[in-house]
């Protein structure tokens, strides 16, 4: 199993950035892609952006194209989402995923799951 740690979560005001991180531990391979789910608090998780560890090919939910980045670190086996403009809607636990595929990570059948990071921006 792989085991994922996020971190860098907060408390912000709307229009404010912030930078997610997710470590990954354990039996970690070169070919795992890596991604990020949300789930704000009442509603179902959603996909939020994914990105291969090796190559780089990225994929993004249309609600968060243009304000985040998502990059992978396959060195170091850490992943990182760089939010920009954040809108009081962006508030949610965010979830770290990982699986050997993209298309996996994607449509949330994947490998691992991280705890979930706490997201708040106030209006």
């Amino acid at each position: 199993q792989v085991q994922l740690v996020e971190s860098g979560g907060g408390v912000v005001q709307a229009g404010d950035s912030l930078r997610l991180s997710c470590a990954a531990s354990g039996r970690t391979f070169n070919y795992l892609s890596m991604g990020w789910f949300r789930q704000p608090t009442g509603e179902k998780r959603e996909f939020v952006a994914a990105v291969e560890m090796r190559g780089g090919s990225t994929v993004y939910a249309d609600s968060v194209k243009g304000r985040f980045t998502i990059s992978g670190d396959n060195a170091n086996n850490t992943m990182y989402l760089q939010m920009n403009s954040l809108k009081p809607e962006d508030t949610a636990v965010y979830y770290c995923a990982a699986d050997p595929r993209i298309n996996s990570v994607v449509a949330g059948r994947v490998a691992s799951w991280g705890q979930g990071i706490q997201v708040t921006v106030s209006s």
